[in-house]
């Protein structure tokens, strides 16, 4: 949860009491912030679709996960010796840390992900189980906080802007509506869902998590409307509704999370979890160019037309969806239309992120839209985080897809660049097929 001050020249002090008060009370499990009481349900139904041996490992912190532990970043003004779990070392005079809230942009929020987790597995293998459980706790509210329809909305915390999209009533003209929008009841319960593994590291597994709980966020944006609707027409049964769709996307994301790092604590993993790691879609992640998780205008490109990318399918004169299909010189790509492609114009670039350590190489393919790129010329260029040219080709015409390969060795980001190969840039609908991050195989 976050807090925000309408009166900037107000005491800190004064703040700060406030804070704390609202703090003790949700330490009382009444609907206080974040999530609210919600961070409880939310929890609990992730620990309920835990393995048994991970129950039995947690033993009592189990349930404390769910009525204390989940807590522990809203109460940081009104306990101080849960502060340290909440803490980072990147920021030692600081204990309450509004990332833990309010998601920041990819890079800092993978950081968050791969330190927090990183201090729950340490506590583990050390079999502090009490002590790891309350890392969890810290990293169980992030990932519910950046996943709650209240807290997803980049810049308006309080949908003061909201409300001119979606007019209020008189009730709510003047109210903030952060407190409304996490307000509620409901219950999560995953069913026979069955918590994934993330990574065989820390790293890899924040990595993965990262896209996880960005799905999350997306998905609880889809809930705002309705629940806001909700909440002007005093329907209690639709808001708690809308709430419990994004609590339970929340869940999945927890019980991975927790799952993940239970594994790696204790240095258990099931094989059938680990040959799916081998390999990752690229294709499905958030590029950096994306930091609200929508494409900004300033990434747009301008040829063949002015749109961004598109997953999937490329926009036939930017209006009309195309399924995406290129030449190939063999069997590789098969002639079915390709669902794990990027369709790209001129220029654009795709930055993603790269955990250290984790990924040989980056593979994919450069192609021209069979059909809507036939009089294309596209240079394709990968570049590393010290913006070297890892690979570059140029696709022309109807020449075939050409496959690239670029080392991963000491990068933190790949980026992913097409050009115009001619003045011509009309036909110019590229395409980056299957790219994907692969390990080095053993």
């Amino acid at each position: 949860m976050t807090h925000e001050c309408v009166f900037p020249g107000r005491s800190l002090v004064l703040g700060r009491l406030v804070l704390a008060a609202a703090a003790i009370t949700v330490s009382s499990a009444s609907t206080a912030w974040g999530w609210g009481a919600g961070h409880r349900f939310v929890t609990e139904g992730a620990m309920a679709a835990l393995p048994q041996w991970q129950k039995d490992l947690l033993g009592k912190e189990l349930a404390l996960l769910g009525s204390q532990h989940c807590f522990i970043p809203d109460l940081v003004y009104a306990k101080k010796e849960v502060r340290k779990y909440a803490m980072m070392d990147s920021k030692p005079d600081k204990f309450y840390l509004v990332e833990l809230h309010l998601p920041p942009a990819p890079t800092e929020s993978y950081e968050i992900l791969r330190y927090f987790m990183a201090k729950a597995v340490e506590q583990f293998k050390a079999a502090r189980v009490d002590e790891g459980a309350r890392y969890l706790g810290t990293l169980s509210h992030a990932l519910e906080d950046w996943g709650a329809p209240a807290h997803s909305v980049p810049g308006d915390n309080m949908f003061t802007l909201m409300k001119q999209f979606v007019p209020p009533t008189d009730e709510y003209r003047y109210l903030p509506m952060h407190s409304p929008m996490e307000g509620g009841t409901f219950t999560v319960d995953l069913g026979d869902y069955k918590p994934r593994l993330l990574g065989g590291t820390v790293e890899e597994a924040a990595f993965n998590l990262l896209h996880r709980v960005q799905q999350s966020t997306i998905h609880a944006r889809a809930q705002v409307i309705p629940i806001m609707r909700a909440l002007y027409a005093k329907d209690d049964a639709a808001s708690n509704a809308a709430q419990q769709k994004a609590g339970h996307v929340d869940a999945e994301v927890v019980a991975d999370a927790v799952y993940t790092v239970l594994c790696l604590g204790q240095s258990r993993f099931e094989p059938p979890a680990i040959e799916p790691l081998t390999r990752v879609d690229l294709s499905q992640r958030i590029t950096l160019e994306t930091p609200t998780l929508a494409w900004p205008q300033s990434a747009f490109f301008s040829k063949p037309y002015w749109g961004h990318p598109t997953r999937g399918v490329s926009m036939r004169g930017g209006k009309q969806a195309v399924a995406i299909r290129v030449k190939a010189a063999d069997d590789a790509l098969g002639d079915k239309p390709i669902e794990d492609a990027v369709a790209v114009g001129t220029k654009t670039t795709l930055t993603y992120l790269v955990p250290p350590g984790v990924y040989d190489r980056l593979e994919v393919w450069a192609a021209l839209h069979a059909e809507l790129g036939a009089g294309g010329n596209v240079i394709f260029e990968i570049k590393g985080a010290d913006g070297k040219t890892l690979a570059k080709v140029q696709v022309q015409g109807d020449q075939p897809a050409q496959r690239m390969t670029a080392p991963l060795a000491g990068q933190s980001t790949v980026q992913l660049i097409t050009t115009t190969g001619s003045a011509d840039s009309t036909h110019n609908y590229a395409v980056w097929a299957r790219p994907q991050l692969v390990k080095a195989e053993k």
